[in-house]
This record gives C-alpha cells, structure tokens and sequence, in this order.
C-alpha cells in the first residue's frame, strides 16, 4: 500500500471528506477501509470545534494538511479527524475491516476502540510509519446528508457534510 501524498489534504475539507472514501487508514497491522466521513470546514462552521477559536486543542487544525486530530467526546470515546488546514478537518465516521480488525468500527467512537486510536495519536503526520492513510478503491455509490449528533450548530447542522459508500454495511447508524 502507497500512503497518500500531502497534497491529497490540502485541498478543500468537502473534497477531501468526498476524496478519502475508500481509502485505507493504517495503524500498525491494522487496517479499514474508510465507508463514511463528515466535513467541518472551519471556524465559521459553528458545528468545528475551531468556530470557538484558536486552543491548545483546536491547534493541530490550523497547521499543515495531513495530520491527525484527535479528541474526547462525552468523556470516553476518541474520535479520529484528518486535518485540511485553516481551522477545518473531516471526521472519519466508519471503516470496512481489511486487515486484523476484531472490532466493528461503524461509528467514530468504535473505529478508534477497534484501531487502538487514543490523544496519544492527536498531531501526527498521516504518512507513517504507525499512523497512515493509504490509497484504496474509491466507492462507485456515493451518498451525501447532513451530519450527525451536531443539533446544537443550528443551521450548520443540517449542511449535507456527511459522506458515505452507498448500502455499504459498515455505515454508522
């Protein structure tokens, strides 16, 4: 497997949420292959966690395209982002196991239960060694809709951010 180049992050987080369905996300001997994502494009998104400004945890999301963004939710389930620079990045929602996964991964909190995904992950470069996305087979059926669990942006809320492989059984619910 080839890791993605550098340029596959810095292009538009909608693109790129779109973009890296089917690719592989690689932690060590584990592998899934990415059937759902969600696009948060920036601080003017009020459902991005940069729409409350520049932090300590938000840092990772201004820096270069690439890089992981890791964080807690509901103080016990890490969810997985791939940053696209200016404050924006796309959460990987769901993966189809490939390789030496034992756990289902339809759903951000169990794809980082089931890859081992921890704070410890927050702000690597996706180009290995331990952490990598990898070029796959993009889907032939794609669906488009709003996001998921982020009533609280309003508007944003129902922005059709969300991406997933069509009648794939991996999706999230």
């Amino acid at each position: 497997m080839r890791a993605l180049p550098p340029s596959f992050y810095a292009r538009p987080t909608l693109q790129v949420a779109r973009a890296l369905l089917g690719q592989h996300l690689v932690l060590g001997e584990k592998v899934g292959r990415i059937v759902e994502t969600e696009g948060y494009v920036g601080p003017h998104d009020l459902a991005c966690h940069s729409s409350k400004g520049r932090t300590a945890r938000t840092e990772v999301m201004f820096g270069p395209p690439g890089r992981s963004y890791v964080f807690l939710v509901y103080g016990m389930h890490f969810c997985f982002n791939v940053t696209t620079g200016k404050g924006a990045a796309v959460l990987i929602r769901a993966l189809e196991p490939v390789a030496n996964l034992s756990r289902r991964a339809d759903g951000p909190g169990r794809l980082t239960a089931a890859l081992g995904i921890t704070v410890a992950h927050n702000g690597l470069a996706l180009n290995g060694p331990e952490l990598w996305l990898a070029e796959g087979t993009p889907p032939s059926r794609v669906a488009r809709g709003p996001r998921i669990g982020v009533d609280y942006a309003r508007e944003w809320a129902a922005k059709p951010y969300r991406y997933w492989e069509r009648d794939n059984p991996h999706v999230s619910g």
